[in-house]
C-alpha cells in the first residue's frame, strides 16, 4: 500500500518561508520521480516542482522559480519543498504525488 504524508504546512506572513516535506512508504521510493502540486480554493490543482528519481533533474512552474526548491533525500524516502519569500498568492492545500497517488495535503496560508 503506497502511502505519502506531508507535513510542514502552516501559517506565515508574506516574505515568510516554509518547508515541506513528503515521507513516501510502500514503494521503492529511489525508482519514482516526485512531484508537488497545489490547489488554492476555487481553483484547479496545478504543478508546483518535480523532481526526478535520482534528484539530477528538476522542474517548476514560472509562478514558483527562483523561490521555491524542491529535493529528495532517497534514503530516508522523503522529498521536500522549501518555499521561500512566500507570497499570499501561494495560499493553498499542498500535495505531494507519484505515480497517480496523492498525499492528504498540508494547508499553507500566507498572509498579507
Amino acid at each position: 500500500q503506497v502511502q505519502l504524508v506531508e507535513s510542514g504546512g502552516g501559517s506565515v506572513q508574506a516574505g515568510g518561508s516554509l518547508r515541506l516535506s513528503c515521507a513516501a512508504s510502500g514503494l521503492n521510493f529511489g525508482d519514482y520521480s516526485m512531484g508537488w502540486f497545489r490547489q488554492a480554493p476555487g481553483k484547479e490543482r496545478e504543478l508546483v516542482a518535480l523532481i526526478s528519481s535520482d534528484g539530477g533533474l528538476t522542474k517548476y512552474a514560472d509562478s514558483v522559480k527562483g523561490r521555491f526548491t524542491i529535493s529528495r533525500d532517497n534514503g530516508k524516502n522523503t522529498v521536500h519543498l522549501q518555499m521561500n519569500s512566500l507570497k499570499p498568492e501561494s495560499t493553498a492545500e499542498y500535495y505531494c504525488s507519484t505515480t497517480g497517488y496523492w498525499g492528504q495535503g498540508t494547508q499553507v496560508t500566507v498572509s498579507s
